[in-house]
């Protein structure tokens, strides 16, 4: 192995302060306002420098700019946009954006730090590549120059170059000789597997999203890209989906189709889109969904589970931060928001989400604007409630951009980086007993600790086989490495779990005590030496007998045991399934008498509702009989007066006749006379 020097990368806020200084902020207002205006479109520069202040002077306190100048407007109000972000989530947010407009600009801004160095085991049988300046070639692989001044290729030890044949190696990183035309080196790509195919659609490649299709048929290795048709429009689609340069979303498998889900675009949606690509028409389409979706984003988790796939988090295009939760049906394509009980992640994006039993989520690790996080949150999906267990064994450091992929109980977590250096260790969770252990790492600069790669698992001559592709460390990269676990996490984890009986490690014991024996005998030659062995195999094996006679007769109690507690729990069982019934049967009559309640309740409705009707009518009737009344008593007091009026007249008459008399006034009757 010869030594060589690699360049470790800068940590914070060293690592903003040469970001700034390449991007052209020197102190001097006038030279960075030329400088990124130069460098970069009007959009970048102007978020760049709002960054820049924000990390350096502080959220913005000037007062607004009176004068009519477009520039400084602009430039204080992307500077005021920002609020009370923290200088140090302004930092990563600066170099995060300088790094997607300007892939390269660390090693040409080399000369302006002093870059710190470490040693790198070198394999002498690295291969040479070389770097075309095209857009099309493969970008150069990590490149270190040695002692001598020649230049080799990163090869880290855990990681073998043999050949298809070294997949057969367990939990150890492999690179198979792939061929076919690869593709372009990327990162934040979607991957799926079909069948003995993996499909890679879209990513980021010099901070240009993609939208190409490409296969790797991992029995031959061979890359090829797909050729992707014109669709007509269905009735499960909106309309032909155009092939959108996407980054950060997820590829799912479903029946013949491949689910992209989410992602960032160069001309985001409102909502979160889902496009589906017809395996066998090869064609895509945006699938039209009901109920409320949820805003887009990227950087989410998406996890089937069942017929329904949950997103978890993300980043919108206004790059807040999320930690909401929908679900969406893919029978009826109907969106639902979840609101779970307990307290949730806090938002976050570029983590890793995995389903145990169908009926855990499992959320590890992302990251905010500022830091990287490595804590474990459950969410159980029947109850909706978060849960934050204890994690055991050997937790891994915070990271964000890391691939995970599940395999039975087991869930291994592959990449990631936490700001200053890549995550080295592949990891794996025992998601039963909760307990973390290292399967392998990596040193220096290489592939597998990256960000932003992907990971999926298949299979290989009939044993499970993880296979990662892409990432950035630095450089974007189009490597595929391999992995074959052998699951010794399992028992690992089992046993940091649960303590060992004493009859089992005397067997375990014995047995280990024999087989070094055994390779003793095969190593020695002296045949005095053979026959003290072959005495002490002969103890070791009673030994182990004798323990392994306890061992079944623990077994044996255990197994008694155990039946008792099953026939209780099928006593209990039939009990619960009784009451269940009459529970049932309960529920059935209540409900017969609902519905007899709600008739009689109807009836009584219909009921009342003529009583108002009749006491309507009746009303009108009495308002009706107290006018008669009052003209009845207008016409008696009017008869009234007319009898007052002609009982007056005739005693008028009546008693001028008496007084005519009396005068000697003759009579009317005697006037007629």
């Amino acid at each position: 192995m010869a030594m060589a020097r690699a360049s470790s990368g800068l940590s914070y806020p060293e690592r903003f302060y040469a970001a700034a200084s390449y991007a052209g902020f020197d102190g001097s207002p006038s030279s960075a306002a030329k400088g990124v205006s130069s460098k970069f479109k009007n959009d970048v520069a102007l978020l760049l420098y709002a960054l820049y202040q924000q990390a350096t002077a502080g959220p913005c306190n000037v007062p607004k700019p009176r004068g009519w100048s477009p520039v400084e407007q602009s430039k204080w109000q992307s500077w005021h946009g920002l609020g009370n972000m923290a200088s140090t989530e302004a930092m990563r947010l600066f170099v995060k954006i300088l790094e997607e407009e300007e892939p390269g600009w660390y090693s040409r801004a080399s000369d302006l730090v002093a870059d710190p160095v470490v040693d790198v085991e070198m394999n002498h049988n690295s291969k040479f590549e070389a770097v075309t300046a095209n857009g099309n070639a493969f970008p150069e692989t990590k490149t270190i120059s040695s002692e001598n001044g020649i230049v080799l290729e990163t090869q880290d030890k855990d990681v073998v170059s043999e050949g298809v044949n070294s997949v057969g190696v367990y939990d150890q990183w492999v690179a198979p000789p792939v061929s076919g035309q690869r593709p372009k080196p990327r990162y934040e790509h979607g991957a799926a597997v079909v069948q003995d195919n993996m499909y890679v659609y879209g990513g980021n490649h010099n901070g240009r999203y993609l939208n190409d299709l490409q296969i790797l048929d991992l029995r031959t290795w061979t890359w090829s890209k797909v050729v992707v048709k014109a669709a007509a429009e269905s009735q499960e689609s909106t309309s032909p989906a155009s092939l959108i340069p996407c980054a950060g979303h997820t590829l799912i498998p479903w029946g013949n189709k491949l689910l992209s889900v989410a992602g960032h675009t160069k001309d985001p949606s409102e909502t979160t889109q889902v496009r589906a690509f017809d395996l066998q028409t090869c064609t895509w389409s945006t699938l039209k969904t009901y109920g409320k979706p949820p805003v887009s984003r990227g950087g989410q988790s998406v996890t089937i589970v069942g017929s329904s796939l949950v997103i978890f988090g993300g980043q919108d295009a206004n790059r807040s931060l999320l930690n909401d939760l929908h679900l969406l049906d893919l029978e009826t394509m109907t969106w639902d928001e979840i609101d779970a009980v307990g307290v949730p992640p806090s938002p976050r994006s570029d983590h890793a989400a995995a389903v145990h039993a169908e009926r855990y989520l499992l959320i590890f690790g992302g990251g905010s604007h500022a830091t990287c996080f490595n804590d474990l949150h459950v969410l159980d999906l029947q109850a909706m409630e978060w849960s934050r267990p204890t994690q055991q064994g050997d937790i891994p450091t915070p990271r964000a951009g890391h691939a995970g992929v599940t395999v039975g109980e087991n869930w291994f977590i592959v990449g990631g980086g936490d700001n200053k250096s890549g995550a080295s260790e592949t990891v794996v969770l025992n998601m039963s007993t909760l307990v973390w252990s290292v399967v392998t790492s990596v040193q220096g600069r290489v592939p597998l600790a990256s960000e932003g790669l992907s990971l999926v698992v298949s299979s290989y001559s009939g044993e499970d086989i993880l296979v990662a592709f892409g990432g950035y460390n630095g450089r974007y990269i189009n490597e595929v490495h391999v992995l074959k676990p052998s699951h010794k996490s399992t028992l690992q984890s089992k046993i940091m779990e649960t303590p060992v009986p004493d009859s089992v490690s005397a067997v375990h014991n014995a047995t280990n005590a024999t087989r070094d024996l055994e390779s003793e005998l095969d190593a020695g030659q002296d045949g005095k030496i053979r026959e003290i062995v072959m005495d002490n195999v002969d103890t070791e094996k009673i030994k182990s007998e004798e323990s392994s006679e306890r061992l079944i007769a623990a077994l044996k109690t255990e197994k008694e045991e155990l039946e008792s507690a099953l026939s209780r729990e099928k006593v209990q069982t039939l009990q619960l399934k009784q009451e269940l019934a009459e529970a049932e049967t309960r529920n059935t009559d209540l409900y017969q008498e609902l519905q007899s309640v709600r008739g009689q309740l109807a009836a009584e409705q219909s009921r009342c509702f003529k009583l108002e009707v009749d006491v309507a009518e009746l009303r009108q009737k009495l308002q009706t009989m107290e006018t008669l009344q009052r003209e009845l008593e207008l016409l008696q007091r009017q008869k009234a007066a007319s009898e007052q009026a002609a009982l007056n007249a005739k005693q008028r008459q009546s008693s001028g006749g008496v007084w005519g008399w009396l005068a000697g006034t003759p009579s009317a009757k005697s006037d007629e006379d």
